[in-house]
């Protein structure tokens, strides 16, 4: 009576270890051949465009498998990678698998086209919250307490810059003149001035030397 009692308990022991034994499914037999070509497609690229090429991608959707001739077959498909500098560039493929050898040969690689960057937009100043008036005043008085025997001071208006600034202001650069004294040789400056770009004020102005 024992015996009986714990058959059923062998029987449906031994099923679970059969059902936890079972391998997994097996891969179609078409995705060795894409995986191997697609493999050998993306080496190919990077041989050619170097560490620029990324996000190197194929489209499932497109790829064909030709019947097999003997041991080989041939896989098609399309692709698309990135660079920094050209943007998006489209791309076709062929490339023969063998299934002995498990190697792939014959890799063509063909760009069919690109997507550059779009280019940033150039920098505009607002020319309205700008005042080189207000600009040299300022830094006429930062020579005049640098040099309180100041003679002559000479703004250069050809030497005039604008430039991007922090936080979306506007710098306003130059070139000019001073003599310390009457009577002395004049000296070259440079000067920068500071311009809020929400309002125009100037928050900023000095000079070299």
């Amino acid at each position: 009576m024992r015996l009986i009692r714990s058959l059923p308990f062998l029987i449906l022991l031994s099923t679970a270890r059969v059902a936890l034994a079972a391998p997994a499914p097996a891969p179609t037999a078409d995705a060795k051949p894409a995986e191997r070509c697609e493999t050998a497609v993306a080496d190919t690229i990077r041989e050619m465009r170097g560490k620029e090429a990324r996000d190197i991608e194929f489209v499932a959707a497109q790829r064909s498998l030709l019947p097999a001739t003997g041991d080989e077959t041939t896989v098609k498909g399309a692709g698309r990678y990135k660079t920094t500098a050209t943007g998006v560039h489209s791309f076709t493929y062929r490339c023969a698998y063998n299934a002995e050898s498990n190697e792939t040969s014959g890799v063509v690689f063909r760009e069919t086209g690109s997507t550059r960057p779009a280019a940033e937009k150039a920098w505009e100043p607002d020319l309205s919250k700008v005042s080189p008036d207000a600009c040299e005043t300022a830094i006429a008085a930062t020579l005049k307490d640098k040099y309180p025997r100041v003679g002559r001071i000479a703004f250069d208006a050809e030497t005039r810059r604008l430039q991007p600034a922090p936080n979306d202001d506007t710098w306003l650069d130059g070139q000019g003149a001073v003599e310390r004294a009457p009577g002395m040789n004049s000296i070259p400056f440079t000067y920068r001035c500071a311009f809020q770009a929400r309002t125009g004020r100037l928050i900023g102005a000095q000079a070299t030397p």
